[in-house]
């Protein structure tokens, strides 16, 4: 570990980022399924360029803010995320101009919004119904209110009906070979919108859906058309509890120094939740605030803004102040959202920052 650069800080291999898009673009490809690689998770656009080249049809965002950083690397965007404010709308319709926008949203509000920002800027917004499919967060519940929200865009001028999006964030911490029933569950559900659409004389030309732990599973889900997953260019410890990743394809790792071992039994690390964030693993809420690399049996227990308190009674012999260690965090796509720039780690190379480009972009 680079001994000249302070802690904490995470550290990628670039390696395994290339082993992590290649994987998921070549599954995507012999599955003729399109792949939109959400952003929300590396906010870099260095990192969504390899994605676009590795064969990705274009990206999802989660915000306006987001949007506008990554259009200056893409032209074919999707924001995975109901847009109400005027000010976000006007922002969307403003990239319209130049770019294809797509926003997914559940509500007559979220479309006439849109449509209103879209007609003052001359731009058309291209509008997905979201669906929910199970994660019971956002989305309309059934296909009657599936068939409303379309026959309401198809009405308004500034927006355009393209498709259907959903999320099967509830399966999240269901291992694969445990989502297949629930998956074809979802397909029947979404083709039942599709044919009700149809008989109404509306199309839906994109099913947009997934996540990185149903990602590889996708093509159970016969009318989806596009994948979304942002998670897998990095991974996580949701994603190793979850089965859809291994400790060797986590390719963000918090680098980080031992500052106390006062107290019996415990180490603290100088990466508290203004780090690692307090996000709890989902598939084992048990394991601590991330897994340390050298000392598997250490627990992270608890963390306060800038402390990581570890419980080491496990290990012998255990870390020394001074002494650096590396945490695969629980949930990477927040932590990149805490830095300004991460170091990339080219095999035999000294590590390099890059900038974090939509970093704090929550707006």
């Amino acid at each position: 570990m680079p001994e000249s650069i302070p802690t904490p800080f995470i550290l990628i291999d670039a390696e395994v980022v290339r082993r992590n898009v290649a994987r998921l673009a070549d599954y995507a490809r012999s599955h003729r399924l399109g792949l939109r690689p959400h952003t929300k998770t590396h906010k870099s656009k260095m990192l969504a360029r390899m994605q676009l080249d590795a064969g990705a049809a274009g990206l999802t965002v989660a915000k306006p803010g987001e949007a506008s950083v990554m259009a200056e690397v893409c032209d074919d965007l999707l924001m995975a995320y109901p847009a109400v404010d005027p000010v976000q709308c006007k922002e969307l319709a403003k990239l319209a101009r130049n770019n294809t926008v797509r926003v997914g949203v559940d509500s007559e509000f979220a479309v006439d919004a849109l449509a209103d920002a879209a007609r003052s800027m001359g731009s058309t917004i291209g509008i997905l119904v979201d669906v929910d499919a199970g994660n019971h967060r956002t989305g309309v519940q059934n296909s009657a209110e599936a068939l409303s929200l379309a026959r309401h865009i198809a009405k308004q001028k500034g927006v355009r009906l393209d498709g259907l999006m959903f999320f099967p964030g509830h399966l999240s911490a269901a291992k694969p070979d445990a989502q297949n029933a629930e998956l074809l569950r979802i397909d029947e559900m979404l083709r039942k919108v599709i044919e009700l659409w149809r008989h109404d004389g509306l199309e839906a030309k994109i099913v947009s859906g997934g996540s990185t732990p149903t990602a590889t599973q996708s093509h159970r889900i016969a009318v989806m058309t596009e994948v979304r997953p942002g998670t897998y260019v990095f991974n996580d410890m949701n994603c190793v509890h979850g089965c859809c990743a291994t400790l060797d394809d986590c390719a963000a790792r918090i680098v980080t120094t031992v500052v106390s071992t006062a107290v019996p039994g415990q180490v603290v690390l100088d990466a508290g939740s203004k780090t690692l964030t307090s996000d709890r693993c989902g598939p084992a809420p048990d394991s601590g605030h991330g897994f340390i690399v050298e000392y598997p049996q250490a627990k992270v227990t608890k963390l306060s803004e800038e402390h990581a308190q570890v419980d080491v009674t496990a290990c012998d012999p255990g870390p020394k102040v001074g002494d650096r260690v590396t945490v695969v965090p629980n949930h990477i796509c927040p932590c990149i959202n805490l830095q300004d720039q991460v170091w990339w780690q080219e095999p035999g190379e000294s590590p390099r920052p890059i900038p974090v480009d939509a970093r704090g972009r929550v707006y």
